[in-house]
């Protein structure tokens, strides 16, 4: 098969679709001139076209039975693929394209530095004993500033992520309380925040460090917001605290979207995380 049809090639296409569209939507947004639906579901489009190159190529084809429905569900890009069919379908909410706009910028910086530099710059030499390796020129240095600013970024972008869904599940809850967005938004997302509490440490920290802030609120307000807020804190624990099946071991290493064994060399983000 030709590269230009390469499955690792087409997920590197699909996350390039949704970085592209989701910066067109995010101005759009920042200009307040409303949300571009054709693009907005071009965007995760792309997504869900990434995303299903990795679900089919780590979990293989949809079987009917009881092993293969337990491991998709706690497998993070099926989960995400699932999330970025509901945004399709859905009333467009602009928040929603932020957490796929990073993992895409992640993986499109790392499939143009593993994938489309060297194509232009050989691999340079391993330099002889007590010889210097020459400083980077050129595609090669950009190649490395890449490499370096993947690493330095990756834990921070992943938070953002976690913030930023917790974000979206808080503009969704409101909607749904206000009448101007679906009522199965909220538990939808809240669902899904529910998976990634239990399989992601950034978004446990997420959910620790702002239960711990509305914690000193509710504190000092006392009384009847303190034991409401109480009462909340119980209900979700219980709901959210369900065990589920565990990752396998390496599972869940770099951002979802990760195109593991599609076309071979995966884009990995260098700083890796424990999920």
């Amino acid at each position: 098969m030709s590269n230009l049809v390469h499955p690792h090639t087409v997920w590197a296409v699909g996350h390039g679709v949704m970085l592209a569209s989701a910066s067109y939507v995010l101005l759009q947004t920042v200009l307040f001139r409303g949300t571009p639906q054709i693009i907005y579901r071009l965007g995760f489009t792309g997504a869900l076209l990434s995303y299903c190159i990795v679900v089919f190529k780590s979990l293989g084809r949809p079987q009917p039975n009881a092993a293969w429905v337990r491991r998709a569900f706690v497998d993070e890009n099926v989960q995400y693929a699932v999330l970025a069919l509901y945004w399709w379908i859905s009333k467009p909410i602009n928040l929603s394209i932020l957490p796929f706009a990073t993992f895409s910028l992640f993986h499109c910086l790392t499939f143009l530095r593993t994938n489309v530099i060297p194509k232009f710059v050989p691999p340079s030499q391993a330099p002889q004993a007590g010889q210097q390796r020459p400083a980077p020129q050129g595609l090669e240095a950009v190649s490395r500033r890449i490499q370096v600013w993947v690493k330095n970024n990756y834990d921070g972008a992943m938070r953002f992520v976690a913030y930023t869904e917790l974000a979206i599940l808080a503009r969704v809850t409101v909607g749904a309380l206000t009448f101007t967005s679906s009522f199965i938004a909220p538990i939808f997302l809240a669902h899904f925040i529910r998976l990634r509490y239990h399989a992601s440490p950034f978004t446990r920290h997420a959910v620790n460090a702002l239960t711990g802030r509305i914690d000193g609120l509710a504190g000092n307000q006392g009384g009847v917001v303190a034991n409401v807020w109480g009462t909340i804190k119980r209900v979700v624990g219980s709901w959210g605290g369900g065990r589920l099946v565990p990752q396998q071991p390496g599972q869940g290493a770099a951002a979802p979207g990760q195109a593991g064994g599609a076309g071979g060399a995966a884009a990995q983000a260098q700083a890796r995380r424990q999920q």
